[in-house]
């Protein structure tokens, strides 16, 4: 399947396999990611417990990981995602899970979009295109399709898909920044006003804790490419602990200098008249360049499967699908330019199917024949109630912070 050839890791091994250290890279370079840039503005709209909260769903994200790995041992075919949903539920099962992963990556595209967008727009406040009366951000948003533009030209992901592993250092980077403005630049750690516990914030948060974690689609692709696959489950624990502690210090970090005035995403809070705020303003500019045509390839290359084999096959026509994919990103990004609130819809909708629910489906399928009740189903089913607790609220408060934002 199309959606497979994203889901690769960024760095492979030789003949024989990846090593564990490069298996732990691509394990972070899979769950670290623009989630660094929404976490301190979910702390601060569920306060302090809530990292309880993101604790909790980081345990689960790996204990759902554990799953994916136990699915693949049980079969030689079930070693990609949309393999071992096809295992347990057929070819509808295979066609859904896909439907899923792919509106999760177009979603993820147009907050590129607006991210890009809001962060020139800092850069550049009196910036605007005149032409139908567009704002600043709107404008950039144009500017921004346009930079992309050239990107949709390459059928062929490898190069960029190098080029997107920069991930992990721009997150450290990102990090480091941000916590050089709190240091150095004046703005200090002492921000008063912060929160114990918001209840009326919960459930953002909540949305947006779980978009840290939507990298189960990829886990496969590690675990089958590793050197040593008995060591998958040590790769996993370091990946998600150095993931956890950097996402908890960034969010920490900023919820100490700006309290509940942080922006989603926390680059809007930076002077961008200092060196520190100016170097993670400009690294996180980098990200939808670099990551866009990456990420919106399995869409088009899903939407191309489904043609007669002589337009699947002709350059101008892939060519022309991804311009048309960059469009209708543009046109939503242009009708919703609400950053935090797509992500927060992302996390309670498509990264609760993908790295929750659908792992625990099939673990419970496949093992169906060998399933007693006990601990393991216990915590499984738990985790399921958990994961349409978190959907339904979640995907509620966030349609209507959408529609309240869009008046």
């Amino acid at each position: 399947m199309a959606t497979d050839e994203l889901r690769t890791p960024l760095t492979t091994g030789s003949e024989t396999g990846s090593s564990f250290i490069k298996a732990c890279f691509n394990g972070t370079n899979a769950f670290l990611g623009i989630g660094l840039l929404t976490v301190p503005y979910a702390l601060s709209r569920g306060g302090w417990l809530s990292l309880l909260l993101f604790l909790l769903i980081g345990l689960i994200s790996f204990y759902t990981g554990i799953l994916l790995k136990r699915c693949m041992d049980s079969s030689p075919y079930a070693k990609t995602y949309l393999n071992i949903a096809e295992q347990a539920y057929g070819k509808n099962g295979r066609i859904t899970v896909s439907i899923i992963i792919n509106s999760e990556l177009y979603l993820v595209t147009v907050g590129l979009l607006i991210l890009e967008a809001d962060n020139l727009h800092k850069l550049f406040p009196n910036f605007s295109i005149h032409l139908f009366a567009m704002d600043g951000s709107r404008s950039f948003l144009i500017l921004t399709a346009m930079l992309i533009l050239p990107s949709m030209f390459f059928t062929d992901m490898s190069l960029l898909s190098y080029v997107s592993a920069t991930g992990v250092a721009s997150c450290l980077v990102i990090f480091a920044s941000i916590f050089s403005v709190g240091a150095f630049g004046g703005v200090g750690f002492g921000y008063r006003g912060q929160e114990l516990v918001n209840l009326g914030g919960l459930s953002t948060a909540t949305s947006l804790y779980i978009v840290c974690f939507a990298g189960h689609p990829v886990i496969p692709s590690i675990y089958t490419s590793m050197k040593s696959q008995f060591h998958f489950t040590k790769v996993l624990l370091v990946s998600f602990f150095i993931t956890i502690l950097t996402y908890m210090a960034t969010a920490i970090v900023a919820y100490l200098m700006y309290g509940a005035t942080v922006e989603s995403p926390i680059t809007l809070n930076l002077p961008s008249n200092q060196v520190a705020g100016a170097i993670a303003i400009y690294t996180t500019l980098l990200i939808p360049i670099t990551r866009y045509a990456l990420m919106m390839s399995p869409v088009a290359a899903s939407i191309e499967g489904a043609l007669p084999q002589e337009y699947a096959n002709s350059t101008h026509v892939r060519i022309l699908i991804r311009i048309a994919l960059l469009i209708t990103t543009v046109v939503v990004a242009y009708v919703f330019p609400y950053y935090e609130t797509l992500m927060a819809i992302i996390g309670s909708i498509f990264v609760v199917l993908g790295s929750f629910i659908i792992p625990c489906l099939c673990y419970l399928k496949i093992f169906r024949s060998r399933r007693r009740w006990g601990y393991e189903t216990t915590a499984i089913i738990l985790i399921l109630i958990f994961s349409a607790a978190a959907a339904i609220i979640g995907t509620y408060s966030s349609i209507l912070e959408l529609f309240s934002s869009s008046e």
